[in-house]
């Protein structure tokens, strides 16, 4: 028996192109920096640590399979007849989960689920118009990407995939990619949430690039007095907008019910639901989410020349979601003469509640009195939902 016969992982890269081997050891090296950077806090550790053995594993984890084919043990995204699937679903150790939950848009649901139980409504309720005019502003890169993909030669369906990235909503990509484009599913998912956790570290900058010291540190004073919103009134929207939205964009039902159905459980205070979905169903989505993510990370998939256009899409959609919404931030702050905060605009990019928490640090950092969470959230949860409608919207007209 050869010595490379016995360690595989060494082996298949005597065996694959040169290409594929670099390729392969990069993105070895790239996991290990995932788990450092999430360890670290600098990428979200939720994802990035699972991500990141994920990515690892599947790239040195190839062995040669049956006649002589290169594969792993772990997971085929590609498969497409009903015998093969069956067949490696009791082979692959993560086939049944990317299978079952995966690539269906069930994981997708139950994060959306979870978020909708960590989203308090009443911030949107309480500032309506600041909230969906910011959320409509930050949604820039949904719609303005879309034409720079189709130039760059990219398919209807894969050119507004790519686009929801700039909604900065990590479910919504993955359901889009899914009914759009899912030939690019597995890199439009990866590079959108590379890119997500790296709004921590993009938007500072964008913030301090387009907003001035001195408005960045503004207090924002109310001048009517606050209506307390109660849970039976954020019970009675949840309710009605699910009802409105699934009726005019159904195709987006499943993402809707799972928001608003988060949302009606948090105000109807069913605290073992709110424990089951909290502590039990978003938890469990979101490591598995991280861990397939990585495990989608093969180099043979990946080395696609679409995905250079993709990762440079995904950087320009978030990019122009962040100057769409201070664009919308400053929108409000003219419109009540000058009372505003326009940081309050970079969280209308739906990263809930990510971007909410960058707007209040950066203006924290020039004014500790200053406190614009409240709105800074508004426009965060309205931000969820017109990205959902823009996604509703794409898949209706191009499916």
């Amino acid at each position: 028996m050869k010595v490379l016969d016995l360690f595989q992982g060494i082996g298949t890269m005597f065996a694959q192109e040169p290409e594929i081997v670099i390729f392969r050891i990069i993105l070895i090296f790239l996991g290990f920096l995932l788990v450092y950077l999430g360890k670290k806090g600098t990428l979200e550790p939720l994802i990035m640590i699972p991500m990141g053995f994920g990515m690892s594993a599947i790239n040195t984890g190839v062995l040669f399979m049956e006649n002589n084919q290169i594969g792993n043990l772990i997971i085929n995204p590609l498969l497409t007849s009903t015998d093969d699937l069956m067949k490696y679903m009791q082979i692959n150790f993560l086939q049944p989960i990317y299978t079952l939950t995966f690539s269906n848009g069930l994981i997708a649901c139950l994060v959306f689920m979870g978020i909708g139980i960590l989203c308090d409504i009443g911030y949107v309720l309480a500032h309506p118009f600041i909230s969906m005019t910011i959320a409509l502003f930050a949604e820039l890169g949904t719609i303005a990407t879309y034409p720079l993909a189709k130039l760059m030669g990219l398919s209807d369906g894969a050119a507004a995939a790519v686009s929801i990235i700039g909604g900065a909503d990590g479910p919504m990509v993955l359901f889009a990619s899914l009914k759009l484009a899912p030939e690019y599913f597995v890199p439009i998912s990866i590079v959108a949430y590379l890119y997500l956790s790296l709004t921590y570290g993009g938007y500072p900058y964008l913030i301090k690039l387009l907003i001035p010291k001195e408005l960045r540190g503004k207090v924002v004073v109310d001048t009517k007095p606050k209506h307390n919103i109660t849970s039976n009134e954020k019970l009675i929207f949840a309710v009605i907008a699910n009802a409105v939205l699934c009726l005019l964009f159904p195709v987006a039902a499943p993402l809707f019910l799972s928001f608003f159905l988060g949302i009606a459980i948090r105000e109807s205070g069913i605290t073992k639901y709110i424990k089951l979905i909290e502590d039990g169903f978003l938890y469990f989505a979101t490591f598995f989410l991280g861990l397939m993510l990585g495990v989608l990370c093969d180099a043979s998939t990946l080395l696609n020349p679409d995905v250079l256009k993709l990762l440079v899409l995904g950087m320009v959609a978030l990019a122009l979601s962040g100057i769409g919404g201070i664009i919308g931030g400053y929108v409000i702050y003219f419109i009540r003469g000058k009372n505003f905060n326009p940081v309050i605009g970079i969280a209308g990019v739906s990263c809930v509640p990510s971007t909410a928490k960058v707007a209040q640090k950066e203006v924290q950092k020039v004014n500790m009195s200053s406190f614009i969470l409240d709105y800074a959230l508004g426009a965060n949860i309205c931000g969820v939902i017109t990205t959902a409608i823009i996604t509703a919207i794409y898949i209706t007209l191009l499916q």
